[in-house]
């Protein structure tokens, strides 16, 4: 099965880092994203930028209305992804606790849906 795990942080508490600290952080990425290469479980992953480059869009009645920025304003904004595959919810949960902005921010996992592709297309 296939997760997306969401990783949520407040950008305003992460600016505040000092540059040990972020360098810290980006080391306990890199282990993290050894880890789950060699376990076989990484499908692909990706940092975000900002929050502050988001553009939304949205149609409504027809028309197509642009926003710059995120959807809605919140304390933790979407900062990077990892796609996994896992054996069943606990197994991708337990990935999600050791992803290291858990201990400071959120990660959502989520289950993909997948679509069966007939054989024609």
């Amino acid at each position: 099965m296939k997760y997306l795990l969401l990783i949520h942080d407040d950008e305003k508490v992460r600016a505040k880092e000092t540059e040990a600290e972020r360098n810290q952080l980006i080391n306990e990425y890199m282990q993290f994203g050894k880890s789950i290469r060699e376990s076989g479980h990484i499908l692909g992953s990706n940092r975000l930028q900002p929050s502050s480059t988001a553009t939304t869009v949205r149609v409504r009645d027809g028309k197509r209305l642009v926003t710059d920025g995120p959807f809605a304003e919140t304390r933790e904004q979407l900062a990077g992804y990892f796609l996994i595959e896992a054996k069943d919810l606990d197994e991708a949960i337990g990935i999600a606790a050791r992803i290291p902005s858990a201990r400071m921010g959120t990660i959502e996992v989520r289950p993909l849906m997948e679509a069966a592709v007939p054989a024609n297309a």
